[in-house]
């Protein structure tokens, strides 16, 4: 119910609308009970039971005062233009009634959508805020999911009863004063029956939320299954999957099918059954009605009155029913959207963290331990090395030995469990992240595109003239491929780049590093997943990028850096063995079975 409280208390961004909404529904509220009574001279005419009164009565009783205003009414304008009078009064309060009734759903309109554009503003910034250690224990469906599913779950489920929330009470409270007013027995009589009704919706929608939360896992699977379908789909044809894949996703989809319906049915025996326990109430109310009118106790067109003022309870108590099953639906979309939204983010920024306006010195990391996230075992073990300004560095090692942890900890993608890293002298931190982040630029084994234009890519976010993104396209030897394509740096390469060659994607990567010029890189491998042509391409165009700058290459094929200064042959998180190729393969280590071993292949 907390969370259902903080979404209501969004509203305060949209307070205005918000209490526009809450008049609109006063005054529908204040006109549908004004409507109720109107009916009474209505009927009083109909039956001819009106009868002259000379004097006020001394009495409240409503049918009294009615009788005689109509008579009063009567004797001024004649009985065919009192009915007309009479009418037109009804017309009236139902066309204001009907008026406010748009006016609030109009004011409510912005207040709904607005909660909604802020829940996936949050919830997307919150995806680029959180660390990549999130990212690495959860499925990429699941958090499509979120901010699909569940947010449309929302819009659906609990902010379309806002209005119910807020106009229903009034109309409640309004029409059962005026029949506690009319007749306190039969209110009493219909009140229990109305209380009976509840408890039997109540105990059907018992399980709808956790069941609601069940189909929400579901479709993230399913979700989550289709991406890594549509993403895979060139390996799933290639190993003749498909019938797997399709059995998996299959199962899936039966299990999402099955929980769905159940839900289904639970959800919309709401509608049936409260229609016939309404039909039910009312058969009974038109029985004991009766019975007080054949009794004298009640006046037919009064009972005519309360059964309508009756029927005013009913809709706003429907609605009520169906606006407690949308919530309970919509709770465990809620909750899990504030699971996220609440996921603490270790990565912070110190509140008066220095700029890092500039690289003159060294990088060094002061015996840096890291552990990931529900792990014992240490990914880095006491690292200590030193990256002077202007050097190339080269990591080697074999698979899981920490190579590209140790890079990803530059940029603050991850912080240490233990020791620091220090860039001229400051702990990073204890800079900001913008200022950290812009000293690196990344080139890594798979070159990460988007569904973009070539100049987009490219600029990714930074202003650049067009002689400054050709000047880096050609550096990057990519400038002469893009003026072949359609429309040149306008063309849009697909998603990921898929319309283009894996040495065409790597080459807008490196151009796209260049132009951010940064003066530490961070090659990750950059060419091992290549062709040699491509290879040679993008090597030529790493070369022309790292001069005058401070390297970090994370090396595949160690005979592209054997010109490195600084090579560290890293193992279980340890560095191992350091120094230039020259030093490290005169001795019969880990370095040398590494070269020799390539020069085999």
């Amino acid at each position: 119910m907390s969370a259902f409280i903080r979404l209501i208390s969004r509203v305060k961004s949209y307070k205005n609308l918000f209490i526009a909404s809450i008049i609109s529904n006063i005054l529908l509220s204040v006109f549908t009970v004004a409507s109720i009574p109107l009916l009474i001279p209505f009927f009083q005419m109909l039956f001819e039971k009106s009868v002259p009164v000379s004097s006020p009565p001394v009495t409240n009783d409503l049918d009294l005062w009615i009788n005689y205003y109509l008579s009063t009414l009567i004797a001024d304008v004649g009985k065919t233009k009192a009915l007309m009078l009479v009418c037109g009064t009804m017309i009236v309060v139902f066309f204001l009634k009907n008026l406010f009734r748009y006016l609030a759903l109009y004011f409510m309109a912005p207040v709904r959508n607005g909660i909604i554009y802020d829940i996936r503003k949050e919830l997307f910034n919150k995806f680029l805020e959180l660390p990549l250690s999130f990212y690495s224990g959860e499925k990429k469906g699941k958090l499509l999911s979120g901010m699909t599913t569940d947010v449309q779950e929302i819009e659906w489920s609990i902010l379309n009863v806002l209005e119910a929330i807020f106009k229903a009470p009034i109309i409640m409270v309004g029409s059962i004063f005026f029949m506690i007013y009319i007749s306190p027995q039969l209110t009493l009589f219909v009140l229990f029956l109305l209380l009976f009704t509840a408890v039997i919706i109540g105990g059907i929608s018992k399980n709808l939320k956790k069941q609601s939360s069940i189909v929400q896992e579901k479709v993230g699977e399913l979700t989550s299954t289709l991406e890594e379908t549509i993403g895979g789909i060139r390996i799933i044809k290639g190993f003749g999957a498909e019938n797997y894949q399709a059995k998996k996703f299959g199962a899936e989809n039966i299990g999402f099918k099955d929980i769905l319906t159940r839900l289904l049915w639970r959800r919309d025996m709401s509608a049936p059954l409260s229609e016939f326990l309404g039909i039910t109430v009312v058969t009974v109310l038109l029985y004991y009605g009766s019975i007080l009118v054949f009794d004298d106790l009640l006046q037919p067109e009064t009972f005519f009155t309360f059964v309508f003022a009756f029927y005013q309870v009913i809709e706003p108590s429907k609605s009520f029913a169906s606006a407690y099953y949308n919530i309970q639906k919509g709770m465990g979309a809620l909750e899990r959207i504030e699971n996220i939204l609440n996921t603490p983010n270790p990565i912070q920024e110190k509140e008066n963290a220095e700029v890092v306006n500039d690289f003159s010195e060294s990088i060094i990391f002061d015996n840096v331990s890291f552990v990931y996230k529900d792990s014992s075992e240490k990914v880095l073990d006491e690292v200590n090395l030193t990256i002077p300004k202007g050097s190339v560095l080269a990591i080697v090692g074999p698979s899981g030995a920490g190579k590209s942890t140790l890079a990803d900890m530059l940029p603050r993608f991850y912080d240490p469990v233990s020791g620091s890293i220090r860039i001229d002298g400051k702990d990073i931190r204890n800079v900001t992240l913008s200022s950290l982040r812009d000293v690196f630029g990344m080139v890594s084994q798979e070159a990460i595109l988007f569904h973009d234009t070539i100049r987009n890519n490219i600029t990714f976010g930074k202003d650049a003239s067009e002689e400054a993104i050709m000047a880096a396209s050609k550096v990057a030897n990519a400038h002469d491929f893009i003026s072949a394509m359609p429309d040149g740096y306008d063309t849009v390469i697909g998603d990921r780049g898929m319309k283009l060659s894996g040495g065409q994607r790597q080459r807008l990567t490196i151009a796209r590093a260049i132009l951010r010029n940064p003066p530490v890189l961070i090659l990750d491998e950059a060419t091992s997943a290549l062709d040699s042509e491509s290879e040679k391409l993008v090597q030529e165009a790493l070369t022309k990028l790292m001069e005058g700058r401070t390297s970090v290459v994370i090396a595949h094929r160690l005979s592209t850096i054997q010109n490195a200064d600084i090579i560290v042959v890293m193992e279980k998180g340890k560095i191992i063995q350091q120094g230039s190729h020259a030093e490290l393969i005169k001795d019969d280590n880990m370095y040398k079975k590494l070269v020799n071993l390539q020069n085999m292949l």
